[in-house]
């Protein structure tokens, strides 16, 4: 793993919080209503900076059958042990799936040039329409029609989904997560200057994080 950290403020002073995750990882959902509380609940001056994993490449073949049936099992696991949190199991139905998140990773930086409620907007309506609307975010189609209910420029999007720049953006961030040795989603580390602590993930409650957080400060 990395000594240096890799972030988008290199020369930031104060402590930053990074967050490594896939829009696409059924375990980042799981996380996101803890991930929200931690987010409210930072002491001041923790910045916090978002690093998209890439948990598959782009893809037009078919998901495997042995592949559907480890990720249905993986949601049926994360509904057993994450009190809450719900899968539309109807997608495996409706959808061809495809093992390609990074069309998704791309639209969350697309959604970012508009500004950065957008970006979280994006991660939350991508979630939602996968998880739970049985919609398919591999799909380019997919996730302009996304753009376009959460309130972005639907051209503006489209432009920024599909031009070369956002794909290299997407593989920097890939490659900083690579570098510093995250090998699953969601990680927290925590950086001070050039040292950092990885934060141990609970999907049930904010505050061992938050704890955790403080006591590296």
């Amino acid at each position: 793993m990395v000594k240096a950290v890799l972030t988008n403020r290199p020369n930031a002073a104060g402590p930053v919080l990074l967050y490594f995750h896939d829009p696409m990882c059924s375990w980042c959902w799981a996380f996101r209503p803890v991930w929200q509380r931690v987010k409210s609940g930072l002491p001041a001056g923790v910045e916090i900076e978002q690093f998209l994993g890439g948990l598959a490449p782009d893809s037009t073949v078919p998901m495997p059958a042995e592949m559907r049936e480890k990720i249905q099992g993986t949601w049926r696991t994360i509904e057993r042990s994450v009190p809450g949190t719900r899968f539309n199991f109807d997608f495996w139905e409706k959808c061809v799936p495809r093992r390609s998140t990074y069309p998704a990773c791309r639209a969350v930086i697309a959604a970012r040039r508009q500004g950065a409620d957008f970006e979280e907007a994006m991660i939350f309506a991508i979630q939602r329409a996968y998880y739970l609307q049985a919609r398919n975010p591999s799909n380019d189609s997919t996730l302009i029609e996304l753009a376009e209910e959460a309130g972005l420029d639907k051209d503006l999007f489209e432009a920024n989904l599909r031009h070369p720049d956002t794909q290299v953006e997407l593989l920097e961030e890939i490659r900083c997560t690579r570098e510093f040795g995250v090998r699953g989603f969601p990680t927290l580390l925590l950086s001070h200057g050039r040292e950092y602590s990885e934060i141990p993930v609970n999907y049930r409650d904010p505050e061992p994080i938050l704890a955790a957080i403080a006591a590296h400060l």
